[in-house]
Protein backbone atom coordinates (compact mmCIF):
# COMPACT_ATOMS: atom_id res chain seq x y z
CA UNK A 1 0.00 0.00 0.00
CA UNK A 2 2.55 2.14 0.89
CA UNK A 3 4.44 1.57 -2.16
CA UNK A 4 1.15 2.06 -4.21
CA UNK A 5 0.80 5.79 -2.57
CA UNK A 6 4.51 6.06 -2.84
CA UNK A 7 4.11 5.48 -7.16
CA UNK A 8 1.17 7.49 -6.71
CA UNK A 9 3.05 10.86 -5.11
CA UNK A 10 5.49 11.12 -7.35
CA UNK A 11 3.57 10.82 -10.76
CA UNK A 12 1.63 13.16 -8.89
CA UNK A 13 4.92 15.24 -8.50
CA UNK A 14 6.10 14.60 -11.73
CA UNK A 15 2.70 15.77 -13.90
CA UNK A 16 2.61 19.12 -11.69
CA UNK A 17 6.30 19.92 -12.23
CA UNK A 18 6.13 19.86 -15.95
CA UNK A 19 2.82 21.86 -15.80
CA UNK A 20 5.05 24.44 -13.89
CA UNK A 21 6.97 27.32 -15.64
CA UNK A 22 10.07 28.50 -13.71
CA UNK A 23 10.46 32.24 -14.61
CA UNK A 24 13.69 34.05 -14.56
CA UNK A 25 12.98 37.71 -13.74
CA UNK A 26 15.86 40.20 -15.20
CA UNK A 27 16.06 43.76 -14.32
CA UNK A 28 16.79 45.04 -17.79
CA UNK A 29 18.25 48.55 -18.73
CA UNK A 30 18.82 50.09 -21.96
CA UNK A 31 20.42 52.86 -23.44
CA UNK A 32 17.38 54.30 -26.34
CA UNK A 33 19.40 56.40 -27.75
CA UNK A 34 23.20 56.13 -28.98
CA UNK A 35 23.70 59.46 -30.27
CA UNK A 36 22.67 61.78 -27.84
CA UNK A 37 23.16 61.76 -24.04
CA UNK A 38 19.74 60.27 -22.27
CA UNK A 39 19.02 58.34 -19.00
CA UNK A 40 18.91 54.47 -18.77
CA UNK A 41 15.45 53.16 -19.05
CA UNK A 42 14.93 49.85 -17.35
CA UNK A 43 12.01 47.28 -17.90
CA UNK A 44 11.67 43.52 -16.47
CA UNK A 45 12.46 40.83 -19.00
CA UNK A 46 10.93 37.17 -18.26
CA UNK A 47 13.16 33.75 -19.31
CA UNK A 48 10.24 31.18 -18.46
CA UNK A 49 11.27 27.98 -18.83
CA UNK A 50 9.12 25.23 -19.19
CA UNK A 51 10.54 21.64 -19.72
CA UNK A 52 13.17 21.48 -22.22
CA UNK A 53 11.91 25.16 -23.47
CA UNK A 54 12.18 28.62 -23.13
CA UNK A 55 10.44 31.43 -23.71
CA UNK A 56 12.25 35.16 -23.49
CA UNK A 57 9.56 38.02 -23.77
CA UNK A 58 9.47 41.81 -21.69
CA UNK A 59 6.60 41.82 -18.93
CA UNK A 60 5.21 44.92 -20.96
CA UNK A 61 4.26 42.74 -23.81
CA UNK A 62 3.14 39.66 -21.98
CA UNK A 63 0.66 41.83 -20.37
CA UNK A 64 -0.02 43.80 -23.97
CA UNK A 65 -0.15 39.86 -24.92
CA UNK A 66 -2.20 38.46 -22.54
CA UNK A 67 -5.04 41.48 -22.49
CA UNK A 68 -5.52 40.95 -26.31
CA UNK A 69 -5.87 37.36 -25.66
CA UNK A 70 -8.51 38.54 -23.12
CA UNK A 71 -10.30 41.06 -25.39
CA UNK A 72 -10.41 38.31 -28.36
CA UNK A 73 -12.18 35.57 -25.93
CA UNK A 74 -14.56 38.64 -25.25
CA UNK A 75 -15.16 39.38 -28.91
CA UNK A 76 -15.78 35.79 -29.41
CA UNK A 77 -18.16 35.49 -26.47
CA UNK A 78 -20.14 38.79 -27.79
CA UNK A 79 -20.29 37.30 -31.60
CA UNK A 80 -19.90 40.62 -32.90
CA UNK A 81 -17.79 42.62 -34.95
CA UNK A 82 -18.27 45.99 -33.78
CA UNK A 83 -15.76 47.93 -31.90
CA UNK A 84 -15.45 47.47 -28.07
CA UNK A 85 -14.03 49.40 -25.59
CA UNK A 86 -11.56 47.99 -23.93
CA UNK A 87 -11.98 49.20 -20.79
CA UNK A 88 -14.75 46.96 -20.14
CA UNK A 89 -11.97 43.82 -20.51
CA UNK A 90 -10.10 45.29 -17.87
CA UNK A 91 -7.33 47.39 -20.60
CA UNK A 92 -5.32 50.39 -19.35
CA UNK A 93 -6.18 53.57 -21.93
CA UNK A 94 -2.13 53.93 -21.72
CA UNK A 95 -0.20 50.77 -22.11
CA UNK A 96 3.64 51.65 -21.59
CA UNK A 97 5.42 50.46 -25.13
CA UNK A 98 8.08 47.30 -24.44
CA UNK A 99 12.12 47.47 -25.40
CA UNK A 100 11.31 44.36 -26.80
CA UNK A 101 8.76 44.14 -28.90
CA UNK A 102 8.92 40.65 -30.06
CA UNK A 103 9.76 36.95 -28.18
CA UNK A 104 12.12 34.37 -28.72
CA UNK A 105 11.97 30.34 -28.02
CA UNK A 106 14.91 28.19 -27.50
CA UNK A 107 15.02 24.72 -27.70
CA UNK A 108 17.48 24.12 -24.95
CA UNK A 109 19.18 20.68 -25.57
CA UNK A 110 18.90 21.23 -29.00
CA UNK A 111 20.75 25.07 -28.97
CA UNK A 112 17.50 26.57 -31.25
CA UNK A 113 16.94 29.57 -31.42
CA UNK A 114 13.86 31.06 -33.09
CA UNK A 115 12.76 35.16 -33.21
CA UNK A 116 9.21 36.09 -33.56
CA UNK A 117 7.51 39.35 -34.44
CA UNK A 118 4.72 40.77 -35.85
CA UNK A 119 3.86 43.23 -38.58
CA UNK A 120 0.17 44.08 -40.02
CA UNK A 121 -0.91 42.11 -37.57
CA UNK A 122 0.94 39.17 -38.99
CA UNK A 123 3.20 36.76 -37.66
CA UNK A 124 6.60 36.08 -38.82
CA UNK A 125 9.67 34.34 -37.43
CA UNK A 126 13.17 33.13 -38.20
CA UNK A 127 15.98 30.29 -37.13
CA UNK A 128 19.29 32.14 -35.78
CA UNK A 129 21.56 30.92 -37.67
CA UNK A 130 24.85 31.95 -36.31
CA UNK A 131 26.47 29.74 -33.35
CA UNK A 132 27.15 31.51 -30.29
CA UNK A 133 31.45 31.25 -29.77
CA UNK A 134 31.76 31.84 -26.23
CA UNK A 135 35.14 32.08 -24.83
CA UNK A 136 35.13 30.85 -21.06
CA UNK A 137 37.17 32.33 -18.59
CA UNK A 138 38.43 31.12 -15.07
CA UNK A 139 37.57 34.22 -13.08
CA UNK A 140 34.70 33.74 -10.44
CA UNK A 141 32.72 36.75 -8.84
CA UNK A 142 29.55 36.56 -6.46
CA UNK A 143 27.17 37.64 -8.98
CA UNK A 144 23.20 38.80 -7.98
CA UNK A 145 23.53 36.37 -5.22
CA UNK A 146 25.56 33.51 -7.18
CA UNK A 147 28.73 32.29 -7.47
CA UNK A 148 29.56 33.08 -11.07
CA UNK A 149 32.07 32.32 -13.78
CA UNK A 150 33.12 35.16 -16.80
CA UNK A 151 32.57 34.44 -20.39
CA UNK A 152 32.68 36.60 -23.37
CA UNK A 153 31.44 36.65 -27.04
CA UNK A 154 30.83 38.51 -29.82
CA UNK A 155 27.60 38.65 -31.31
CA UNK A 156 25.79 40.73 -33.31
CA UNK A 157 28.16 43.78 -33.52
CA UNK A 158 29.08 44.09 -29.65
CA UNK A 159 31.18 42.57 -27.52
CA UNK A 160 28.90 40.71 -24.87
CA UNK A 161 29.85 39.81 -21.06
CA UNK A 162 28.15 36.96 -19.64
CA UNK A 163 28.37 36.00 -15.52
CA UNK A 164 26.79 32.35 -15.64
CA UNK A 165 26.21 30.27 -12.48
CA UNK A 166 26.65 25.96 -12.00
CA UNK A 167 24.19 26.73 -9.30
CA UNK A 168 21.30 26.76 -11.86
CA UNK A 169 22.24 23.85 -14.22
CA UNK A 170 20.17 25.34 -16.96
CA UNK A 171 22.06 26.29 -20.27
CA UNK A 172 19.66 29.36 -21.31
CA UNK A 173 19.70 33.46 -20.18
CA UNK A 174 17.95 36.24 -21.91
CA UNK A 175 17.58 37.37 -25.39
CA UNK A 176 19.12 34.96 -27.88
CA UNK A 177 22.01 33.90 -25.31
CA UNK A 178 22.87 30.18 -24.29
CA UNK A 179 25.42 27.43 -24.49
CA UNK A 180 27.08 27.78 -21.34
CA UNK A 181 27.24 24.93 -18.74
CA UNK A 182 24.76 27.37 -16.21
CA UNK A 183 22.33 30.15 -16.00
CA UNK A 184 23.36 33.66 -16.80
CA UNK A 185 22.64 35.20 -13.80
CA UNK A 186 24.17 38.85 -15.83
CA UNK A 187 24.99 39.85 -19.12
CA UNK A 188 26.14 43.26 -20.44
CA UNK A 189 27.61 45.08 -23.52
CA UNK A 190 30.23 46.81 -24.24
CA UNK A 191 29.08 49.91 -24.72
CA UNK A 192 27.26 50.00 -21.69
CA UNK A 193 24.15 50.29 -23.54
CA UNK A 194 21.84 46.81 -23.05
CA UNK A 195 22.19 45.45 -19.19
CA UNK A 196 20.84 42.28 -17.75
CA UNK A 197 20.88 41.63 -14.14
CA UNK A 198 18.51 38.63 -12.86
CA UNK A 199 16.65 39.68 -9.69
CA UNK A 200 14.43 36.81 -8.95
CA UNK A 201 13.23 33.22 -9.53
CA UNK A 202 9.78 32.13 -9.52
CA UNK A 203 7.39 29.33 -9.94
CA UNK A 204 4.12 30.51 -12.23
CA UNK A 205 1.00 28.14 -12.83
CA UNK A 206 -0.52 27.79 -15.62
CA UNK A 207 1.09 30.92 -16.98
CA UNK A 208 0.63 32.47 -20.23
CA UNK A 209 1.88 31.52 -23.17
CA UNK A 210 2.85 32.73 -26.68
CA UNK A 211 0.72 31.56 -29.20
CA UNK A 212 2.20 30.35 -32.56
CA UNK A 213 0.30 31.30 -35.23
CA UNK A 214 -0.78 28.36 -37.87
CA UNK A 215 -0.49 30.57 -40.82
CA UNK A 216 3.06 32.61 -38.91
CA UNK A 217 5.33 33.30 -41.99
CA UNK A 218 8.90 31.94 -42.01
CA UNK A 219 11.58 33.60 -43.17
CA UNK A 220 15.42 34.13 -42.60
CA UNK A 221 17.66 36.15 -40.69
CA UNK A 222 19.26 37.96 -43.74
CA UNK A 223 15.40 37.97 -45.34
CA UNK A 224 13.78 39.61 -42.40
CA UNK A 225 13.42 42.64 -42.47
CA UNK A 226 12.81 42.76 -46.22
CA UNK A 227 10.13 40.07 -45.71
CA UNK A 228 8.52 42.84 -42.77
CA UNK A 229 8.38 45.64 -45.26
CA UNK A 230 6.81 43.54 -47.85
CA UNK A 231 3.92 42.31 -45.44
CA UNK A 232 3.31 45.64 -44.64
CA UNK A 233 2.78 46.75 -47.86
CA UNK A 234 0.64 44.30 -48.64
CA UNK A 235 -1.89 45.20 -45.90
CA UNK A 236 -1.67 48.72 -46.60
CA UNK A 237 -2.39 47.57 -50.20
CA UNK A 238 -5.48 45.71 -49.15
CA UNK A 239 -6.28 47.89 -46.58
CA UNK A 240 -7.10 50.80 -49.27
CA UNK A 241 -8.99 48.35 -51.89
CA UNK A 242 -10.99 47.02 -48.55
CA UNK A 243 -11.85 49.29 -46.47
CA UNK A 244 -11.48 49.81 -42.69
CA UNK A 245 -13.49 47.30 -41.59
CA UNK A 246 -13.15 47.68 -37.24
CA UNK A 247 -12.55 45.17 -35.83
CA UNK A 248 -10.06 44.44 -32.54
CA UNK A 249 -7.11 46.62 -32.41
CA UNK A 250 -4.15 45.56 -33.50
CA UNK A 251 -1.36 45.54 -30.14
CA UNK A 252 1.76 43.85 -31.92
CA UNK A 253 4.62 44.70 -33.81
CA UNK A 254 7.87 46.96 -34.08
CA UNK A 255 8.36 48.32 -30.54
CA UNK A 256 11.31 50.23 -29.77
CA UNK A 257 14.10 47.81 -29.68
CA UNK A 258 13.90 45.36 -32.22
CA UNK A 259 16.95 43.23 -33.13
CA UNK A 260 18.89 43.76 -35.82
CA UNK A 261 20.25 46.84 -37.76
CA UNK A 262 17.61 49.32 -38.20
CA UNK A 263 15.81 49.72 -41.55
CA UNK A 264 16.89 47.88 -45.05
CA UNK A 265 17.21 44.88 -45.57
CA UNK A 266 19.96 44.00 -43.11
CA UNK A 267 20.66 41.21 -40.45
CA UNK A 268 17.99 40.54 -37.57
CA UNK A 269 14.80 41.63 -36.74
CA UNK A 270 15.28 45.67 -36.78
CA UNK A 271 11.66 47.25 -34.61
CA UNK A 272 10.41 49.09 -37.41
CA UNK A 273 7.98 52.13 -37.63
CA UNK A 274 4.67 51.70 -39.23
CA UNK A 275 4.98 54.58 -42.20
CA UNK A 276 3.71 54.77 -45.77
CA UNK A 277 5.52 55.12 -48.63
CA UNK A 278 5.49 59.06 -49.12
CA UNK A 279 6.78 58.93 -44.78
CA UNK A 280 3.20 59.66 -43.56
CA UNK A 281 1.80 56.99 -40.95
CA UNK A 282 -0.03 54.15 -42.60
CA UNK A 283 -3.32 52.86 -41.55
CA UNK A 284 -3.11 50.03 -38.72
CA UNK A 285 -5.34 47.66 -38.49
CA UNK A 286 -8.28 48.34 -36.03
CA UNK A 287 -6.45 51.19 -34.30
CA UNK A 288 -8.50 51.97 -31.27
CA UNK A 289 -8.63 55.86 -29.75
CA UNK A 290 -9.03 53.59 -26.46
CA UNK A 291 -5.56 52.77 -26.47
CA UNK A 292 -2.76 54.37 -26.39
CA UNK A 293 0.47 52.55 -27.90
CA UNK A 294 2.76 54.39 -30.28
CA UNK A 295 5.51 51.85 -32.05
CA UNK A 296 8.47 53.63 -32.33
CA UNK A 297 12.23 53.07 -34.47
CA UNK A 298 14.75 52.06 -32.74
CA UNK A 299 17.50 54.33 -32.45
CA UNK A 300 19.83 51.57 -30.75
CA UNK A 301 18.85 48.32 -31.60
CA UNK A 302 20.37 45.27 -29.21
CA UNK A 303 22.22 43.68 -32.99
CA UNK A 304 24.41 46.20 -35.00
CA UNK A 305 25.17 43.86 -37.48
Amino acid sequence: MKKKLFVFALLFLLTMSYGQTTRYIYETSVNPDSINLVSLKTEKTFLDVKANRSLFISENKLIKDSLFSAFKLKEKEDNTKQEKDLSKVGVKKHIEPAFFEYFITKNIPEQKVYYYDKVAGKQIYYQEDRPLKWEISDVTEKQNGYLSQKAVVNFGGRIWTAWFTKEIAISDGPYKFSGLPGLIVKLEDDKGDYKFDLVKKITVQNGFEEQISSDAKQSTRIAFNGDKAALELEFVKNKRLGGNEGGMPDFGGGGRHGGGMRGGNHQGGGGMSHKGMNGNDAPMQGTSENVFFKNTVSENPIELK
